[in-house]
């Protein structure tokens, strides 16, 4: 059996699929989804959705939301969701540096949660790409 699943953005239908297993975001920490699962709604973070069809492990980067799993069906709703083909590889190397430097020379609350969030950002990009 599988997991039928969306990702939907607030413009789009990201993606549509099914999975034999997803591991998501949470805010607590990666939480795995299996056939069989049950009725949950959770908040997502910032960072990579791995979904397994067969073998074969696949990646995606997603920018916060929340998850819905209702019998066998998985609903993603994000503010935004990026795969590898949309990514160049170089600019998000040069990110993830600008990132970690941006975090490093914050002076203040506001600045260090603001690079908080894109250092997330960042990492989560650079990691579908890598």
């Amino acid at each position: 059996m599988t997991i039928q699943f969306s990702i939907i953005t607030p413009d789009r239908i990201f993606l549509t699929n099914e999975a034999d297993e997803i591991i998501l975001p949470t805010n607590t920490g990666q939480m795995g989804i299996l056939t069989g699962h049950a009725p949950l709604l959770t908040a997502l973070d910032i960072g990579v959705v791995l979904y397994r069809i067969n073998k074969n492990w696949n990646c995606l980067a997603l920018m916060g939301g929340f998850a819905l799993v209702q019998q066998d069906n998985l609903t993603i709703l994000v503010n935004e969701a990026e795969d590898a083909n949309t990514i160049n590889i170089e600019q998000a190397k040069q990110a993830l540096e600008d990132a970690r430097q941006q975090l490093a020379q914050a002076t203040n609350q506001k600045q260090k949660v603001s690079a908080q969030f894109y250092l997330k950002r960042a990492q989560a990009r650079f990691q579908v790409v890598k």
